[in-house]
């Protein structure tokens, strides 16, 4: 119990490590327009923060995949969950790939690093979706309802960082990329903590029953 508790916590230790990073990157990067520009470009081909990046990336994959495997065991009895569980690992996978295909930098020749990267970042979007969808079921009308609005609200923002990326190829002007992406972006990133909080509180209430069971035994 106490492993699936810290296979759970690795949730909430991922968002937390992936804005903060975001944040502390964005500041140690001179010129750069957390407002403006879109994240990838923190860790792109020649950026100053793309060791950074790359290094706290590796870390934030390997805990979402951990959080993927508590969410998996937290399934047992819900086939939905399990799915999640699964779609969480596979975010980790493809996001690790992902890592080997930045993009160059804003106004440079496009690479197939280039392409390779705008093919994993059109697909993992859609992967959190599902993640979202699936992982709505984990507990009550509430948490459905506010699953639903952060759909919502990542295909609004994702729509509009859609339409912005053909400027950052091109090397023009982005008003206001950065925050219409980190919305997207930090939408998803509270949510899995959410989730996180809600099963650990599943398992401890599973936990005490199968405890008074016992007793009552």
């Amino acid at each position: 119990m106490k492993v699936h508790k810290v296979l759970l916590m690795c949730g909430i230790i991922s968002s937390v490590l992936w804005i903060s990073t975001d944040i502390i990157a964005a500041m140690h990067y001179d010129g750069y327009s957390y407002i403006n520009q879109s994240i990838s470009e923190l860790s792109a081909i020649g950026a100053p923060t793309r060791a950074l990046l790359a290094t706290t990336g590796i870390i934030y994959e390997l805990l979402l995949f951990a959080f993927g495997l508590g969410v998996f065991k937290a399934g047992s009895r819900r086939r939905a969950l399990r799915f999640t569980g699964i779609l969480l690992i596979l975010h980790a996978i493809l996001a690790l790939i992902s890592a080997f295909f930045p993009m160059n930098i804003r106004g440079t020749q496009m690479t197939i690093s280039d392409t390779m990267h705008i093919i994993f970042y059109t697909a993992i979007p859609i992967i959190i979706l599902f993640i979202i969808g699936f992982g709505a079921s984990a507990d009550g009308k509430s948490f459905r309802i506010y699953s639903i609005c952060t759909i919502l609200i990542l295909l609004l923002f994702g729509a509009l960082t859609g339409m912005a990326a053909p400027q950052v190829a091109a090397g023009l002007p982005t008003p206001w990329l950065g925050i219409y992406e980190r919305i997207n972006v930090y939408g998803y990133m509270l949510w899995v903590p959410v989730l996180s909080l809600i099963l650990m509180r599943t398992e401890k209430g599973r936990i005490r029953e199968n405890a008074e069971i016992i007793n009552d035994i």
